[in-house]
């Protein structure tokens, strides 16, 4: 797929089919993720691949209940690494936070291109994800991706006119 399709090909997906992601597609979408750019190229992130049931339940009870977590074959879970970010300040840890986004952007782009629906899913309760991937407790989650193919075809989301969006040289 050509990028500017596969941008436009790329909506979040909540309705997972029963069927496995290949192993082959998976690591297409680690090594993109692996590619991200990241302040000073220090990768301050962290990546947990979920295929075990009950804990993509409980993935799914941290989550208030998102139940498309469950149904996804493969779950991501992308988390900012404070202690691979530089500097300690508040600015610093921002960065790797930004970073953890960053790679969780060009997974959800890496899987639309391979044909594969996610979601990115926000809300949740951090301590509880933390926990349940086993995460030490300096880190932040930042993303939780559910991967499959889709059982389901959303209909694009109305965007605001560039206009409205881009303002030159001030706001």
């Amino acid at each position: 797929m050509e990028f500017f399709e596969t941008v436009k090909a790329r909506h979040s997906i909540r309705a997972f089919k029963d069927k496995a992601v290949e192993e082959e597609k998976l690591k297409k979408i680690l090594e993109t993720a692996n590619s991200a750019p990241s302040a000073h190229d220090l990768q301050a992130y962290e990546i947990v691949v979920v295929r075990d049931k009950k804990r993509k339940a409980a993935l799914t009870e941290a989550a208030s209940g998102q139940s498309f977590i469950t149904q996804a074959p493969v779950v991501l879970v992308v988390l900012a690494n404070p202690k691979r970010c530089m500097g300690g300040d508040a600015r610093g840890q921002f960065y790797c936070i930004l970073d953890a986004a960053i790679a969780a952007s060009y997974i959800q782009l890496a899987a639309a291109d391979l044909d594969l629906g996610t979601v990115w899913v926000g809300s949740f309760d951090d301590e509880a994800v933390r926990e349940i991937v086993a995460a030490p407790e300096e880190m932040r989650p930042v993303a939780i991706i559910p991967v499959g193919y889709a059982a389901e075809k959303p209909r694009p989301t109305p965007r605001r006119k560039l206009s409205d969006l881009v303002h030159e040289e001030k706001f």
